[in-house]
């Protein structure tokens, strides 16, 4: 009798391990899969400043990226000369922005972009 309800219990605990695995597995699969971007969608993008800034200035490149159309947060650091963004993909694109902002405002910025190297290095869940 003993026996018969350790294999019980060692076959429940194997059951209910074996479906959380199951559902991680597709959890995983639906979270990575590629979609097309929608309304919801939500992309980050940064543009490095080369040339020194000051808070005033951050506070004017900030005003300017909150009036482009899609740009839905900013942040600006006048220390490390970097600003920051998100925008709505489906509205705008970031090489828009960036050719805006400086045909727009006279400061000397250029989009960072990644480097494949760097690309390799990060988290293997998006690839």
């Amino acid at each position: 009798m003993q026996k018969r309800k350790w294999q019980r219990l060692a076959l429940g605990v194997l059951s209910v391990f074996l479906f959380l695995v199951l559902v991680l597995c597709v959890h995983i699969y639906m979270v990575t899969r590629h979609k097309a971007p929608d309304a919801n969608t939500r992309i980050m993008a940064r543009l490095d400043i080369k040339q020194p800034i000051t808070a005033e200035d951050a506070g004017k490149i900030t005003a300017w990226l909150y009036s482009q159309q899609g740009v839905d947060h900013v942040l600006v650091n006048p220390q490390s000369k970097i600003a920051v963004f998100t925008f709505a993909p489906v509205s705008n694109s970031a090489d828009q922005i960036v050719s805006a902002f400086r045909a727009s405002l006279p400061y000397k910025a250029q989009r960072y972009l990644p480097a494949t190297a760097d690309l390799k290095g990060s988290c293997p869940a998006g690839f």
